[in-house]
Order: C-alpha cells, then sequence, then structure tokens
C-alpha cells in the first residue's frame, strides 16, 4: 500500500474551489495511479475527517513553447474533489487564510 502523504501531492487553490468549500467541498492534486479509495483512506488519515464520496478527473499536460526549443509538454495531473461527511470538522489547510 501506498503512503497517504505519496498520494496527496497539494491541495488546490482556485477561485472555483474556494466557492466549493461552501459546500463542504475540498480540491487536491493527487498521484495519477491513485484511485478513488487510496485517496479517501489518505486523506481520512492525515486530516482526522470522515470523507463521504470523492470525483477525480484526469488532465494531459498543455504543449508549450519553452524559450528556444521549439515546443515542450508540462506534466500531466489529476485532480480529486472530496466531499467531507455534514458534520465533519472542516479542513484546517483551508481554514487558514
Amino acid at each position: 500500500m501506498k503512503e497517504a502523504r505519496d498520494i496527496i501531492i497539494r491541495p488546490l487553490i482556485s477561485e472555483k474551489s474556494s466557492d466549493l468549500m461552501e459546500n463542504n467541498k475540498y480540491t487536491f492534486v493527487v498521484s495519477g495511479k491513485a484511485n478513488k479509495i487510496e485517496i479517501k483512506k489518505a486523506l481520512e488519515s492525515i486530516f482526522d475527517v470522515h470523507v463521504q464520496s470523492v470525483n477525480t478527473a484526469n488532465y494531459k499536460g498543455k504543449t508549450k513553447r519553452l524559450g528556444r526549443f521549439p515546443e515542450g509538454k508540462q506534466p500531466n495531473w489529476k485532480k480529486a474533489v472530496i466531499t467531507l461527511a455534514e458534520g465533519s470538522k472542516p479542513i484546517e489547510l483551508f481554514e487558514s487564510r
């Protein structure tokens, strides 16, 4: 089994994810090989919360021009939007702003 810190890479902070926080939904960048069950277990162990559901989306890296090089590619990444169960405490990482 993978370590929880290897599955959850970082929180994803954007205007849309800030709006989702009002509905008890939080957004994270996760490992591309992790499945929903692994993501749920990792979040519950790291933040000590009860996760109701996990929705994931895979994103392809964009092709970009990098200086004098004709073409480069940004990495592929995976996003997870988690919904906390009713009555669960909010994640402190996001509330510190």
